[in-house]
């Protein structure tokens, strides 16, 4: 099976972007991505982009030495003893889970965002969410007032969730080698210019919910402004 990027909404795909030119440091021009007509054409755009000096050294690998000194310092604990398979629950126990993880955020210098609220909260927002949107139908007023009311629910949620969305460090890691590149690297000044088509992959893949083998560089792509 090969995804047709141009069944996904653009609105999806313009996230992933944003994602992309955040991470490795570049923005697109306003008419750069019109001739774009597959994914390859995409990655190869990308990769012709970001600057800086070519290096073959692993960025991922780079990413776990940068996350575990990070949780080291901020845990007090011996750097040395994390491993990629440890649980991110058994290392921060939820009563301070999102203090100890900004403090993680502080020393990196980023954000990782990997917490959220429950599922069952996010669950009950989208059916009030849904219930309100039907509502309008019915009396727009109190209609309106759910859908804000559902909207500001989701927010507060998001703000205060302490569950992960990831298990493990080694899970972490990879998420924050693909959204923040040029932030995990020793050097900011260097790139490994063959992982970065991989790393726009797993963007797409990550964001859009697709499967593996499901995004070669021939799959189609259309992008509408």
């Amino acid at each position: 099976m090969t995804v047709k990027l141009k069944d996904i909404s653009s609105e999806d795909i313009g996230d992933v972007l944003l994602k992309a030119e955040k991470s490795f440091g570049f923005k697109f021009s306003d008419d750069e991505l019109r001739d774009i007509k597959t994914f390859g054409e995409l990655c190869d755009i990308i990769t012709y982009k970001v600057q800086g000096v070519n290096s073959d050294d692993c960025t991922t690998q780079q990413a776990f030495y940068k996350l575990r000194g990070a949780i080291g310092a901020a845990l007090q604990i011996d750097k040395k003893e994390l491993t990629v398979d440890m649980k991110l629950e058994d290392l921060f126990p939820r009563k301070h889970r999102r203090r100890q993880i900004r403090k993680v955020e502080l020393i990196l210098g980023f954000q990782v965002k990997v917490l959220q609220p429950k599922q069952l909260i996010v669950t009950l927002l989208f059916v009030f969410l849904c219930a309100s949107l039907i509502g309008l139908f019915f009396d727009w007023q109190t209609g309106l007032a759910g859908l804000l009311l559902s909207i500001a629910g989701s927010r507060i949620s998001e703000r205060f969730g302490k569950e992960f969305s990831l298990e493990t460090i080694g899970q972490l890691t990879e998420k924050i080698a693909r959204e923040n590149y040029k932030k995990v690297r020793r050097n900011a000044e260097t790139i490994n210019r063959k992982e970065i088509a991989e790393k726009v992959k797993e963007l797409f893949k990550t964001d859009l919910d697709l499967e593996e083998n499901t995004l070669p560089r021939e799959a189609s792509f259309e992008w509408t402004q």
